[in-house]
């Protein structure tokens, strides 16, 4: 368990759910992610294990969503991955997330504005965004907020998205110099108040003019091959591939070139993380970071037992991912196999590791993802989780427990 507790800004999901801090104290990596894994179909198609195996259930259990938090979001349609049997989620077992309403935008009438610091501002129909050059990526989509309490560990799911790129119409639009960055506007919308000054603010996050140019940033109107799902973003969402779900904008209606940093909730009072750094000099100063691309993360899904053999069966994404490693009680760090997703920059790999030297009684098992640049997955108890005092970005290692008889 981290020494510090993970606290939610006054206008993210506290406030919405109305749960004391206490109710919400973040517990460690130990306890985080994926804790009711222990379906035998699980990873059978994924990572190619036999079926005839028993999967070993773990010794350590979620505990249900509070009602208030189910209350104010609904269920989420958090991935069930005792049920998950193939590597692209399916659109109708995708987790959902919405901070304001969910519009009905009807196709027909749909229109996407672009303005701001642009020579020649446009607007596009649904149908003239179709007839563009069409372009897919399969992409692993996660709640920033994945993790960060015990009952929240399925807001994630890979799709192929498949939309315009977002470039050839900036360029197209012809941005000026002086335009720093691009805010993308959803349609939906609530009312916020700042400094006792009320307004009517649809979802905005925006993104630097070098990140929003990348060529793989899409106008996305589907997923999986369907039109866009109403509680994905039907007609157009933007995907920025290796982000955080909450730069993904759904329902997208206007994007804006503006020469400064925007500060709407979603970026300055909301989905921002904040840290105390220790400094050189021995001082501690506290950071508030907005959350950004994604982090590295693996899990370990299951134990299977066939006989006297053990695989263990995982999954890892977040980055650029190089190895994943597997540790056994308190031995050595252990390279397991990639069977699935290497090909894939933005995509889960799956792997599995073969456990020998099995002995009876209680064990733990940890993995950790290494990127290609080297970096490690931290341990629940490094200083960059243990000194963060939100619950964005919660990407310590996993430890689960089992007993083999």
């Amino acid at each position: 368990m981290t020494s510090s507790n993970k606290r939610m800004s006054d206008s993210g999901m506290e406030k919405q759910v109305g749960l004391s801090r206490r109710d919400f104290l973040v517990r460690g990596g130990s306890t985080l992610l994926l804790l009711a894994m222990s379906d035998s179909s699980v990873f059978e198609r994924m990572a190619g294990a036999a079926g005839d195996g028993d999967v070993i259930p773990f010794l350590d259990r979620p505990p249900a969503p509070p009602d208030a938090a189910v209350k104010a979001f609904g269920e989420l349609n958090r991935m069930d991955w005792q049920k998950l049997n193939q590597w692209i989620t399916p659109n109708d077992q995708f987790f959902t997330v919405s901070h304001y309403n969910r519009p009905i935008i009807l196709p027909e009438e749909y229109k996407l504005n672009l303005t701001g610091l642009v020579v020649n501002p446009k607007t596009f129909t649904l149908l003239e965004l179709k007839q563009r050059p069409r372009q897919e990526v399969v992409f692993t989509l996660e709640c920033a907020g994945n993790h960060g309490f015990e009952w929240f560990t399925g807001g994630i799911g890979t799709a192929k998205w498949a939309g315009t790129p977002l470039a050839p119409l900036l360029k197209e639009a012809g941005l000026k110099p002086e335009g720093q960055e691009i805010i993308f506007f959803g349609a939906d919308a609530g009312e916020e108040e700042v400094r006792s000054v009320k307004m009517r603010q649809e979802f905005s996050r925006s993104l630097s003019v070098t990140d929003a140019l990348r060529p793989d940033v899409l106008f996305c109107y589907e997923m999986n091959g369907e039109p866009l799902p109403p509680e994905h973003g039907f007609p157009v969402r933007l995907i920025v591939p290796g982000w955080y779900g909450v730069a993904n904008v759904k329902w997208l209606s206007r994007v804006d070139v503006t020469d400064r940093r925007w500060a709407g909730r979603f970026m300055t009072r909301d989905y921002v993380t904040i840290r105390e750094e220790a400094q050189s000099d021995g001082r501690t100063v506290w950071t508030q970071k907005v959350v950004g691309p994604a982090r590295l993360k693996s899990v370990t899904a299951r134990v299977v037992s066939r006989g006297d053999h053990y695989q263990i069966e995982g999954a890892a994404w977040g980055g650029p991912i190089d190895r994943v490693e597997v540790q056994v009680d308190n031995g050595p760090w252990v390279s397991a196999t990639i069977t699935r997703g290497r090909e894939q920059d933005f995509a889960w790999k799956f792997w599995t590791l073969n456990w020998t030297g099995v002995t009876s009684g209680e064990h733990t098992i940890t993995s950790r993802a290494v990127g290609l640049e080297g970096s490690i997955q931290p341990a629940a108890d490094d200083p960059v989780l243990r000194n963060k005092h939100t619950y964005w970005e919660s990407n310590g290692q996993i430890t689960r427990r089992i007993s083999i008889g």
